[in-house]
């Protein structure tokens, strides 16, 4: 049987119980066609890229699927039926990961306190920042500099 990876957002305003009752749904329509769901990984609330249906978050869930191409298709047109399902993608793979997704994979904190600043320790030397709190020193006499005019005299 092919194996696919299915992603859904569902709208944010949805409960995480709702989107549970959701998953056991669709686990459900592809269970009776004969196939069977072997990973669920509920990813959480997430800000989107851009608005999808006047919705700046949603409740991002991945299905790890095992079933036939007849039984994706019944619970994709479900998912279309369903408001509350806001954008679904499914792919083919070749093989299913055992592991938790990268979504799931906790990230190394050291890295992310230097990115969080903006800046690492090393470029204090460069103003420490945007403008303004370094010494720029005495500027001299510009009296040397000719004469502007701005606007229509000539």
């Amino acid at each position: 049987m092919p194996l696919y990876e299915h992603v859904f957002l569902a709208r944010q305003d949805v409960t995480s119980q709702q989107v549970e009752t959701m998953v056991e749904a669709y686990k459900g329509v592809i269970e009776q066609n004969g196939g069977k769901v072997e990973k669920i990984e509920m990813w959480g609330v997430k800000s989107l890229a851009y608005r999808i249906k006047k919705n700046r978050k949603a409740h991002f869930t991945l299905l790890n699927i095992e079933a036939p191409p007849a039984a994706l298709a019944e619970m994709e047109r479900q998912m279309q039926i369903s408001e509350d399902v806001l954008r679904f993608m499914t792919i083919r793979v070749e093989e299913l990961e055992g592991e938790p997704s990268a979504m799931m994979q906790k990230r190394d904190r050291d890295d992310r306190k230097d990115r969080d600043r903006g800046r690492r320790r090393d470029d204090e030397g460069f103003g420490g920042g945007f403008g303004g709190d370094r010494d720029r020193g005495d500027r001299g006499d510009r009296g040397d500099r000719p004469e502007r005019s701005f606007g229509g005299e000539n």
